[in-house]
């Protein structure tokens, strides 16, 4: 296969080749002028961070991950109940901290309903911070982690994750980060 050579070629920027960057969706985020809440989701944790932008880069106002739940003694890391946990958790902080309304930052990831995105920005709407977003899309079911007790149940062992949810929300809200 021929490369590209000539006058008229021209190479995209190193992140957009990267398929890191979307730049016209993040050039649309930045004209709104709010705060910007980035969700992130690796195969290990959620991470939600409150970023503004600044004229030598973004800089990062506050930030959550769910590693962080392990001092409020909850062990999952990736899944719909520690999403909105974590989000909570970055929503209380960003409260504290002065955000009022941010502005929803996706990244390169397709939304899904009843995905990590959304139970991380319901987290994140229930600690204080208003975020525009549709309504429904997040079961609340899903949210206190039914399903998991249910297929926990299913296999013989405790169901008791419900349970724990609320004591940890609970010391998440008191908490505040």
């Amino acid at each position: 296969m021929a490369r590209a050579t000539g006058p008229i070629y021209s190479v995209k920027f190193r992140r957009r080749r990267e398929n890191k960057t979307n730049y016209a969706r993040r050039l649309a985020l930045l004209k709104s002028g709010k705060t910007r809440l980035v969700i992130r989701s690796t195969n290990r944790q959620v991470l939600v961070q409150f970023v503004n932008f600044g004229e030598k880069g973004d800089m990062t106002l506050c930030s959550a991950n769910s590693s962080a739940l392990e001092k409020f003694n909850w062990k999952p890391k990736r899944n719909l109940p520690t999403a909105y946990l974590t989000g909570m958790l970055a929503g209380k902080i960003a409260v504290r901290k002065g955000v009022k309304d941010a502005i929803l930052d996706s990244g390169l990831s397709t939304p899904t309903k009843s995905s990590v995105l959304f139970s991380a920005l319901q987290g994140v709407v229930d600690a204080g911070v208003t975020v525009p977003h549709g309504e429904g899309l997040v079961d609340e079911k899903r949210l206190k982690g039914a399903h998991i007790d249910a297929y926990a149940k299913s296999k013989g062992g405790p169901g008791s994750l419900e349970a724990e949810f609320e004591k940890v929300k609970k010391a998440v809200m008191e908490a505040g980060g």
